[in-house]
């Protein structure tokens, strides 16, 4: 866990980082339906690491928000993968950098040397696919919830 929290004192931002792959799933159902713009995505090949910046619903307060009667949180959040030696995109346009894209899930495929890939998963059949030597990524709020325009729990039509 990192360690953060608003200067003020008020509760502190959500902070993870996943080692493995039972570490990135529990990340990656945090992060579900978070939104993020093309341009939100950046890969520094020197650093070798991939960030996104995502407006994620904050779903470890939707059943605090449905007792108290208040509106639902979203808040920005910051989620980079270190290692990474690759990343490639299938059903997204790099040149559209305003399209907006939602995430529906962040999972690890496992390579036989140790070595494997995260998948970025996203709504309307896109994928970003980071090679990396091992799962490395952290997820850390970067600014403070706000109500969400909607005023609803994101859903998923089957």
């Amino acid at each position: 866990m990192i360690d953060a929290s608003f200067e003020d004192g008020a509760e502190a931002p959500l902070a993870l980082i996943a080692a493995d792959a039972d570490d990135l799933q529990v990340m990656s159902a945090l992060l579900q339906d978070a939104v993020l713009m093309v341009s939100d995505m950046r890969y520094d090949a020197k650093r070798r690491e991939f960030g996104l910046l995502l407006n994620r619903f904050r779903w470890e307060d939707q059943a605090a928000a449905e007792r108290a009667g208040r509106a639902y949180e979203r808040v920005r959040c910051m989620l980079v993968f270190g290692d990474v030696q690759a990343v490639r995109s299938q059903g997204i346009s790099q040149q559209d950098k305003d399209t907006v894209l939602s995430l529906l899930s962040v999972g690890f495929e496992a390579g036989e040397d140790g070595t494997g890939r995260v998948v970025l998963t996203l709504a309307g059949d896109g994928e970003v696919a980071l090679d990396v030597e091992s799962v490395n990524a952290t997820a850390r709020d970067v600014t403070r919830p706000y109500a969400a325009p909607s005023r609803k729990v994101p859903r998923h039509e089957g």
